[in-house]
């Protein structure tokens, strides 16, 4: 069977193809190998572009999570460090406190300290531990001697206040400046 093909143009530059083997076959393939190897090069590189953006994005994404989630953690942790550094120096500031050795200008500083938080008295009765009344008495310490409001200081002795503390006893009312009052005090105020 014959077909006829008509064309609707004149053919030009039309040559047979170079046979299998030739320098010009060859040279044709080596051709259409490199444009296919640079068409495969070029996908490649749109490929690895697309998937570096798309891993990008993806990594901005997890890193603002982080960072967000960083962001809502701080305060609660601060404020957790903070709360346990409070417990930290009022538990150290128990055991120093305890173990304080006891001496007359301590007691001193106690009654003294105790003494100028009245704002109005006249007659005042120092309460302190007998064994600190005692340390007071055997030194014969000025304070024994004290006025407050043209009236002398007037003081007993009780076992219930703890040595190295006291209390002030005044018609206004009671100071308590004992170590578990004042440790107490600090616990509150933090």
């Amino acid at each position: 069977m014959n077909h006829r093909i008509r064309l609707t143009a004149p053919v030009r530059d039309l040559r047979p193809a170079p046979p299998p083997g030739s320098p010009e076959w060859d040279e044709r393939a080596a051709e259409r190998e490199r444009a296919a190897y640079e068409r495969g090069r070029i996908d490649g590189e749109r490929a690895l572009s697309e998937q570096l953006v798309q891993q990008r994005a993806e990594l901005i994404h997890l890193q603002n999570g982080v960072l967000a989630s960083l962001r809502q953690a701080l305060p609660g942790l601060l404020a957790q460090s903070e709360q346990s550094l409070i417990e930290l120096a009022l538990t150290v500031a128990r055991r120093l406190v305890a173990n304080l050795p006891i001496d007359a200008a301590l007691v001193q500083a106690v009654v003294r300290e105790a003494l100028a938080e009245l704002e109005h008295a006249a007659a005042v009765l120092v309460v302190l531990h007998p064994d600190d009344l005692d340390l007071l008495r055997r030194i014969n310490a000025p304070l024994l001697l004290e006025q407050v409001g043209g009236e002398p200081l007037r003081f007993q002795a009780s076992p219930d206040v703890a040595r190295g503390g006291c209390l002030l006893q005044t018609s206004f009312g009671v100071v308590d400046a004992t170590r578990e009052n004042k440790l107490e005090r600090l616990g509150l105020l933090s």
